[in-house]
């Protein structure tokens, strides 16, 4: 058995740059939840520089890091929001050089690393272009960070990328944003809108309208991937059945259809979670009970918690050596196709 890690974040110098410069021209209301999570994380404190150190790093410093772990392997793609912050033609064209250089890093360390393709869901046909690129180029599936400026997948204009996910029997890992400024109000003033509560609030209601939406209908060999373990909803799934079921029936919204299956079985059939930032052992076990250990995957979310003790959590899980191998190793293998 060895650790893989599956939700670990990269971001080359350039886009700490262009970050950085859209914080100097945009004004504060333009992205609220943008200027929150960059403004810290750009600023002077030990905790940012730290974070931005380790995060530029695909080298001696990263590895050294997993070593200290005992992971032997990292999922890695680009942190949040990724180009999905910027224009059309220039997220296009910045999905295609971080991607390049991701797939340089990879290779460098080819038993180390493997890696997801950034894309421009502003441009969905590029976008769909650009992962067929990057994953004959070897990266192994897509990385969306949530909502592209306000805007959710869920969106039929952007159902070709789901379509070529499929087609190239890929992944799309949902990866978390801040809300967006329509959303971020009362999340702001307690300090809310990130890690501790706004990320998985805001990444859950994007994986449930996916859900609701029938993309998996459409699409019914898609994988979709979160971190955090579900964003909270594994919790919610008896309710989520319970309420959509009475919606269908009432017909109360005309954007709810029905679908083939209960919401649940979606997470059951086209949903992997992982454990990034949520080494808890009830949580863990929650997850595992409610979705099948087929469906759980380990993830560190390194940089931004990387708490080496943590580890020990996964490693004395009352489970069976077969399920901690499956937790660890096998499902990523296969989910990922590493």
């Amino acid at each position: 058995m060895i650790r893989i890690a599956a939700e670990e974040a990269w971001a080359p110098a350039e886009i700490l740059a262009r970050y950085k410069k859209l914080l100097q021209e945009k004004p504060e209301s333009w992205d609220p939840g943008f200027r929150s999570l960059w403004g810290f994380f750009l600023g002077p404190t030990e905790r940012a520089t730290s974070l931005v150190a380790r995060i530029q790093d695909m080298g001696e410093r990263r590895l050294a890091d997993m070593d200290a772990t005992g992971i032997a392997r990292q999922l890695v793609f680009l942190s949040s929001p990724g180009v999905q912050v910027f224009d059309a033609s220039t997220a296009v064209s910045l999905s295609w050089e971080c991607n390049d250089q991701l797939i340089e890093k990879i290779n460098a360390n080819p038993e180390r690393f493997s890696g997801l393709a950034a894309i421009a869901p502003q441009n969905p046909a590029a976008a769909a272009k650009e992962l067929q690129r990057a994953v004959k180029l070897g990266l192994k599936g897509a990385v969306v960070n949530s909502h592209t400026q306000g805007e959710y997948l869920d969106d039929p204009k952007c159902w070709e990328i789901f379509e070529a996910a499929q087609a190239l029997d890929v992944p799309i890992y949902i990866h978390p944003n801040t809300p967006p400024r329509e959303m971020i109000g009362p999340f702001l003033p307690r300090g809310l809108d990130g890690a501790i509560y706004g990320f998985a609030v805001e990444t859950g209601l994007h994986l449930l309208r996916i859900v609701v939406a029938g993309v998996f209908d459409r699409f019914p060999k898609l994988r979709v991937v979160v971190g955090h373990l579900g964003e909270g909803l594994p919790f919610w799934l008896f309710r989520l059945d319970f309420m959509h079921a009475s919606m269908v029936r009432a017909q109360r919204y005309a954007g709810v259809k029905p679908l083939k299956m209960k919401v649940s079985d979606y997470f059951k059939e086209n949903i992997w979670v992982t454990t990034s930032g949520m080494q808890w052992q009830p949580a863990i076990l929650f997850a595992i009970e409610v979705l099948g250990i087929e469906r759980v995957m380990y993830a560190m979310d390194y940089p931004y918690q990387f708490v080496p003790e943590e580890v020990k959590v996964t490693d004395e899980l009352p489970i069976s050596e077969a399920d901690r191998k499956k937790l660890y190793q096998d499902n990523v293998e296969r989910v990922f196709r590493l």
